[in-house]
């Protein structure tokens, strides 16, 4: 395998997922009513969405029948790339080809968040439960293809979906436990242009299953105090797939496919919520989450025949946390209103680990919503956030690793959410 050729299936990992907003490339947006309060309390709420965070909530719901939760967010990110510089040895030649393109776009990517969960009581103090999610990625796509940041990230898409069956135990009324299964699947498909903004996309795309666990438990440890305590495990996906790159005439790159294999560390993730009555109406909450990417130190690339050496691009991300504070109020007996502000520092601190198809960095959630009984087996959740992004800058390298790009990202976002319950 040339240097070009893992170059450019690495740097495609880390392209995939300008619309997802927490931090590095995860989807926090699993819960509408968690939303409305900027996720302060998500991991000891009252609700099904709580088993994302913390597989205790499960038992949440008692009595008869099935339970049901589903949740749809509509994301709409802003964030606009500007490569400012260019530099190396080999940015004489290139300079008019990127003299003629433009260096700034639009990378934004609209999507659509579903999330799912159901529960049923088998026994006074025994509960299964299942949930279905998009823990990570989204897409990016510059609206620009041709702009001068398209050698580092076209047309980039990582798309997950996973099923977490979940088992949660009353032990007693002070306390509940709750333990679950993560069967995730991940598929990438990304393009790059090959060498210049003006070329054809070089494309890798590959898929994968991996597995994982969860864990929690649900304290009470006096009327009115409820604190969980979440955790969900790594996943690791070798997405195994397929490698093209065309042929560029006057810059010495030649027609390569293979079939190759491109590895995603994904973290472990630990949440820890509290909620607390204030009177008979009002509640305060609020959540602290570590996610260890620390273990995403790294992007590697293998080809499947065992002919080339493995390439790898250094990431070297850090942990990242995030705070948030909210309160809820019950207007009437069918409506809740709740409002949440929260902070979440980026697993990026350096420009040089800033990838372009990643606007990630610490950011500010003011959000607010409620939640609505339409009837006593029906309610709604709706939230709305605005995500604040501190502008970056970046400084990667093509490719081929012939130029070094420096440039800045602006970015925010904005998101709409509606939820459902009900119960059979």
């Amino acid at each position: 395998m040339s240097k070009f050729t893992g170059s450019v299936a690495v740097l495609a990992l880390v392209a995939s997922a300008s619309s997802a907003f927490a931090g590095g490339f995860a989807i926090r947006e699993q819960s509408a009513e968690s939303q409305g309060a900027s996720f302060a309390g998500n991991a000891a709420g009252n609700g099904l969405s709580v088993m994302f965070w913390n597989p205790a909530g499960a038992a949440n719901i008692k009595g008869p029948g099935i339970n049901n939760e589903a949740n749809f967010a509509v994301i709409v990110p802003r964030a606009t790339v500007t490569v400012d510089s260019i530099s190396g040895p080999a940015s004489g030649p290139l300079a008019g080809f990127f003299a003629a393109s433009p260096n700034s776009s639009e990378i934004g990517h609209d999507a659509i968040v579903p999330a799912s969960y159901a529960s049923y009581q088998i026994s006074p103090n025994m509960f299964v439960g299942v949930g279905i999610n998009s823990g990570f990625g989204l897409a990016t796509e510059p609206k620009t293809l041709n702009y001068d940041g398209a050698v580092l990230g076209r047309r980039s898409q990582l798309f997950t979906t996973g099923a977490t069956p979940t088992l949660a135990y009353v032990v007693s009324p002070l306390l509940t436990i709750g333990v679950g299964a993560q069967i995730n699947y991940a598929k990438g498909r990304f393009k790059f242009a090959t060498g210049i903004p003006q070329a054809a996309s070089t494309v890798f795309e590959g898929d994968d299953v991996a597995f994982g666990a969860t864990a929690g438990i649900m304290l009470t440890p006096m009327n009115g105090t409820k604190i969980g305590l979440g955790w969900r495990s790594r996943l690791t996906h070798d997405l195994e797939g397929d490698f093209s790159r065309p042929a560029v005439a006057g810059l010495g790159i030649t027609a390569q496919a293979y079939k190759g294999t491109a590895e995603v560390k994904l973290p472990d993730i630990v949440t820890l919520s509290i909620r607390q009555d204030i009177s008979s109406n009002a509640r305060l909450m609020g959540t602290v989450e570590w996610a260890n990417w620390s273990r995403f130190d790294e992007l590697r690339v293998k080809d499947s025949t065992g002919k080339n050496a493995d390439l790898v691009i250094d990431a070297k991300w850090t942990n990242s946390t995030f705070f948030s504070v909210g309160g809820e109020y019950d207007y009437s007996k069918k409506l809740t209103l709740r409002a949440g502000v929260a902070y979440e520092y980026s697993p990026i601190d350096e420009p040089k680990k800033r990838l372009i198809g990643i606007p990630d960095s610490n950011r500010i959630w003011m959000s607010f919503g409620s939640t609505m009984a339409l009837t006593d087996t029906t309610s709604i959740d709706l939230a709305y956030t605005h995500v604040f992004l501190q502008d970056s800058t970046f400084e990667r390298n093509n490719i081929n690793n012939s130029l070094t790009l420096k440039g800045t990202i602006e970015a925010s976002t904005d998101i709409v959410s509606l939820g459902v319950k009900t119960k059979f």
